[in-house]
């Protein structure tokens, strides 16, 4: 049994472990880069790894990358003679098809765009006269009595502000009261 370790150990196997974890991660992002056939830079990498660029230029990771990019750049050639490779005529034939879904979809927006509209304005048309006249009523009584009580709220503020004026007057008259009160009897 080994004994206590230092805390100077301790950082040591921290960084240790961390530094392995961070390794693996780059080499894990560089297969699924390879994988989704995505264009593998050493910037790129660190990017996706979410590590700094000086770990992807670090003896044992940058080979890799490196021999990732190498394998990307034969990938063209073998494209071609596999046939992978998308023709100038293939491009023009999936742009047409493009051109011609985007224009149906168009179509088919400006009709459902349509058919809302009419739906919207059959239900508006519903609404008779007299039911919006009576909720018009409605609405203009609430005001009214909104008005009023806005106005009944307005006017007891007043006057309590006056009872506080009035309080607070009878308060000064009482204290001036007191102390002259106080005087004199102090003088006796």
């Amino acid at each position: 049994m080994t004994g206590p370790r230092t805390p100077a150990q301790v950082l040591r196997d921290t960084r240790e472990r961390t530094s392995r974890e961070k390794r693996a991660k780059v080499l894990a992002v560089i297969d699924e880069m390879t994988t989704r056939n995505e264009p593998i830079t050493f910037t790129g990498v660190a990017r996706a790894a979410s590590v700094s660029n000086w770990l992807v230029y670090a003896p044992g990771v940058r080979e890799h990358i490196e021999r990732a990019r190498q394998r990307q750049q034969a990938q063209p050639h073998l494209d071609r003679e596999t046939g992978r490779t998308a023709n100038t005529a293939g491009l023009k034939t999936d742009l047409a098809i493009a051109r011609a879904e985007v224009a149906r979809l168009r179509t088919e927006r400006d009709q459902l765009k349509a058919t809302i509209q009419r739906q919207l304005g059959q239900q508006l048309d519903q609404y008779a006269a007299t039911d919006l006249i009576t909720r018009v009523d409605e609405l203009t009584a609430q005001n009214k009595t909104l008005i009023e009580e806005l106005a009944a709220g307005r006017r007891a503020n007043a006057d309590l502000e006056n009872q506080l004026t009035e309080a607070q007057d009878d308060l000064t008259a009482a204290r001036a009261s007191l102390r002259r009160m106080i005087r004199e009897e102090s003088h006796q």
